[in-house]
Formats: C-alpha cells, sequence, structure tokens
C-alpha cells in the first residue's frame, strides 16, 4: 500500500477500505474497549479491593488484640486480686481518725524512751490525698547521734505507717545533735471523706 492509495481511502466507506487498514482499525477498536472498560469497571473494583482488605487487615488486628486479653483475662484477674490483698493489707496499717492521737504518743513515746529532748512537736494540718490522709509532723529533738538512729529506727518498726523525712541534723552548744524532721504518719479516710477524684474511679471499677 502506498500513500496515494492511503489518500484515496472512503472513511464512509469500510469496504472499500484494504484488508490492512480494516485490521488496523479493528484493533484500535478493540484496544478502546479493553482500556474502556477498564477504567470503567475493573479499575473501580480494584480499589475497592484494596479497601477491602485494609479493612480485613484491621479487623485482624482487633480480633489478635481481643484474643490475647481473652487469653490472659485468668492473670489479669489474679493480678487484680494480688493487687487488692496488697491495698486491704497497708490499709490496714493505717490508723482511722479516732486512732490518730494514739499514733501521736507513740512518735512521743519512742523519742523520750531513746532519751531524746523535744524542743518542737507540732502537727500540721493533714492532706487528704485519694484514699488517705497524710499527717505531717515537725520535730526538733536533742539527743546523741546513737539515740538519734534508734529513734528513726523505732519509727519504722511501728504497726502503724510513720515515714520521716527533711532531715536536718547539726552540732547544738550542749554537745548534742540536734536534728529537725519532719515525720509523717498516715490515716484511712472514712466514708464520705474521699475525694472526688478517688470517687470517679471508684464508680468506674464499678462500671467494669
Amino acid at each position: 500500500m502506498n500513500l496515494d492509495e492511503l489518500r484515496n481511502i472512503d472513511i464512509n466507506d469500510i469496504s472499500s477500505w484494504p484488508l490492512v487498514i480494516k485490521m488496523a482499525a479493528i484493533l484500535f477498536i478493540c484496544a478502546a474497549i479493553l482500556v474502556g472498560g477498564y477504567f470503567a469497571f475493573i479499575d473501580s473494583q480494584l480499589e475497592e479491593w484494596d479497601t477491602r482488605k485494609q479493612e480485613e487487615e484491621k479487623l485482624k488486628q482487633t480480633y489478635m488484640g481481643k484474643k490475647a486479653l481473652a487469653v490472659n483475662l485468668p492473670a489479669y484477674r489474679q493480678q487484680m486480686e494480688d493487687m487488692e490483698r496488697t491495698f486491704d493489707s497497708m490499709r490496714r496499717q493505717l490508723p482511722s481518725k479516732t486512732e490518730v492521737p494514739d499514733i501521736l504518743v507513740d512518735i512521743t513515746q519512742a523519742g523520750l524512751g531513746r532519751g531524746l529532748k523535744f524542743r518542737l512537736f507540732d502537727p500540721l494540718p493533714e492532706k487528704k490525698k485519694e484514699f488517705y490522709a497524710e499527717l505531717p509532723i515537725k520535730l526538733y529533738v536533742l539527743g546523741s547521734y546513737h539515740e538519734i538512729a534508734l529513734f528513726i529506727s523505732d519509727l519504722a518498726a511501728l504497726p502503724r505507717i510513720v515515714t520521716i523525712g527533711n532531715i536536718q541534723m547539726a552540732a547544738s552548744k550542749s554537745g548534742k545533735i540536734s536534728m529537725r524532721a519532719t515525720a509523717k504518719t498516715y490515716r484511712a479516710l472514712e466514708v464520705g471523706e474521699t475525694t472526688g477524684k478517688a470517687r470517679k474511679k471508684k464508680r468506674r471499677a464499678r462500671g467494669r
């Protein structure tokens, strides 16, 4: 086929086209149909398939997470029971409101029993926490280093929790050692005394 034959092709009369042109036209039309069909149907289905695949992966991850929780649920329950027992044990070491004066007496007796002289014993206003109240006590005592050390040891050995901090020690004019410190004892909050934050935690725990 030469250039003149191509120029003389009647576009409106397909039957007169040379065989090569007919074949080329058919191939072009088939290719156009395939490309159009791909973008019209297959491409959108591929996008949907990719979206479904991502959703399936998320569901698998969610399932595996819940499965792990279900498998470990007995262990979690055991841990919660252990924590509750530990909390109850510690709570029993906290005096009630009526027992606080006895604890203060125990602290002073522990110091006097070791030969210390109290220059200051000042209970400060208590500070309420979530489930307990903290009762700080300013101390200023005089004694030997050995007596002070035994006093601190005795406080740690009391059946109720007593801690001591902010310790400042110095030699006094009398030749004794002076100690300024803050002792802290704690008491359990009674019904109706718990803070709003603690009550919210309890409500959330009951909701579970």
